[in-house]
C-alpha cells in the first residue's frame, strides 16, 4: 500500500556551544556542551490506496499511476529557513508497501512562506531614537557626538527603500564618519540557552564630518536587498532585523543607535499612504459607482420647466408696493433672485456671419 505525504518541520539542527573550562592542578581541560531541541509544527498521514477489507492483495498493472492528495497548511507556519545552527524545513514523504518485499520511500522538500502583513498600526507607525557619546582618549575629553535619527515605519518588504532621516553633531576636535546598516540577528534557542548570529545585510556610508559641524540626513535612502522574512513565532529559531545608524569616533568606540523593523511579505497598500494603509482593513463600498450611468441623459427643454409669461414675470424687476417699507433703507439691503435664460443652441455655422466691409480692429489699438 501507498502512504501519504508526511509533511513535518524540524526547526533546529544540534549545535555546539563553549560553555567553560575545568582545570586541574598542572593541567587545563577544556570542554563543549551540546544542545539540540525539535519542534513539529505540522504531522498529516494518509493512505491513498488502501487494500480492501476482505485482506486481499491489491494488483496494480505493469505502467504509471497517480493518485492525487491534498492538505490544508495552518497559516500560523514559520518560514522555511536554513541557518548555520539550525533551520526550518517542511517535506513531503511518500511510502509504498509491498508483499515480501522492502518499502520504497521518497522524500521531497517544498517551501513555506509566512504571510506577514504590514499594513498593520503596529507596523506602520514611526521609529525614532537619539543617542550621544563622550569621545575619550587616555581620560582627556575631546567632545561629545550625538545622533538622532527616525524612519516613516517598522515594516517593510524586500526591494523597497528606506527614507533615513538623521542628524550627527559632533561637536568632539576631530572628523567623524556617519553609516548606516540593515542587521539580520539569527536566534538559536535550546534548553534555555541562546546563540546567536549577526550579519549585515545592507550599509551605506555618509560624508565625513568635520569637528564642530553637523550633518543631516533628508531621506537618505537605503534599499533593502532580497532576503528573508522575520520569524518571530517560532519558539526555537528567530530571525529578526532592525537598522542600526553608528558614527566612527578616532580613537574611542562607536556610536550606535539602533531602530526596530520587521521585514514583511505583503507590501504597503497601493495608496501608498500611512493613513490609508491602516484603513485598508476595513472594507471600502464601493457600490455607488453602479448607480452613476455611462452615458448622462439629455438635459430637460426649457419651456417644459418654465413658461414665457413666468420667465417674464420672473425677470421683470418689483414694483414700489411690492417692496413696502424696504426702500426707506439702503436699497443694496434688496436682494432679488434671479432666473436666467439659458444659453442660445449653437450651431456649426455662424447665423451673423461678419461683413466683408468691416475692417478688422488691431487689438492693440
Amino acid at each position: 500500500r501507498m502512504r501519504s505525504p508526511n509533511p513535518a518541520a524540524a526547526c533546529s539542527d544540534p549545535w555546539e556551544w563553549l560553555l567553560g573550562k575545568s582545570r586541574s592542578a598542572g593541567s587545563s581541560t577544556a570542554y563543549t556542551q551540546s544542545y539540540s531541541d525539535q519542534v513539529e509544527f505540522l504531522s498529516h498521514r494518509d493512505t491513498l490506496l488502501a487494500p480492501p477489507d476482505n485482506g486481499e492483495v491489491t494488483v496494480l498493472q505493469a505502467g504509471r499511476h497517480e493518485f492525487p492528495f491534498t492538505f490544508q497548511l495552518p497559516e500560523t507556519l514559520a518560514t522555511s529557513f536554513e541557518g548555520k545552527h539550525g533551520s526550518v524545513r517542511y517535506w513531503v514523504k511518500a511510502k509504498l508497501h509491498r508483499p515480501w518485499s522492502t518499502v520504497k520511500k521518497v522524500k521531497k522538500e517544498f517551501t513555506v512562506i509566512e504571510p506577514i502583513d504590514i499594513n498593520t498600526p503596529a507596523l506602520l507607525a514611526p521609529q525614532a531614537g537619539a543617542k550621544e557619546k563622550l569621545a575619550r582618549a587616555w581620560y582627556c575629553n575631546r567632545g561629545q557626538v550625538s545622533v538622532t535619527a527616525k524612519i516613516d515605519r517598522k515594516g517593510y518588504t524586500p526591494g523597497e527603500v528606506i527614507p533615513i532621516f538623521a542628524e550627527i553633531d559632533n561637536c568632539t576636535t576631530r572628523a567623524v564618519v556617519p553609516k548606516a546598516a540593515i542587521i539580520q540577528t539569527q536566534t538559536f534557542i535550546a534548553r534555555g540557552t541562546k546563540k546567536q548570529k549577526k550579519s549585515v545585510v545592507t550599509s551605506i556610508v555618509g560624508d565625513s564630518i568635520a569637528a564642530g559641524k553637523r550633518e543631516v540626513w533628508h531621506g537618505r535612502a537605503l534599499k533593502i536587498p532580497p532576503v528573508g522574512p522575520s520569524i518571530l513565532q517560532c519558539r526555537i529559531i528567530q530571525v529578526e532585523y532592525s537598522l542600526k545608524v553608528c558614527v566612527d569616533i578616532p580613537g574611542t568606540s562607536k556610536l550606535l543607535l539602533e531602530l526596530p523593523l520587521v521585514i514583511g511579505t505583503i507590501p504597503l497598500h497601493p495608496f501608498g499612504s500611512r493613513t490609508s494603509s491602516v484603513s485598508s482593513q476595513y472594507s471600502v463600498n464601493l457600490d455607488w459607482l453602479s448607480t452613476i450611468p455611462e452615458q448622462p441623459e439629455a438635459p430637460p427643454e426649457y419651456s417644459a420647466v418654465v413658461s414665457s409669461p413666468e420667465a417674464e414675470q420672473s425677470l421683470a424687476p418689483p414694483c414700489r408696493s411690492e417692496l413696502g417699507g424696504i426702500l426707506e433703507g439702503p436699497f443694496f439691503a434688496y436682494i432679488q433672485e434671479f432666473r436666467f435664460r439659458p444659453p442660445p443652441l449653437y450651431s456649426e455655422i455662424d447665423p451673423n456671419p461678419p461683413s466683408d466691409n468691416i475692417r478688422p480692429r488691431c487689438m492693440t489699438c
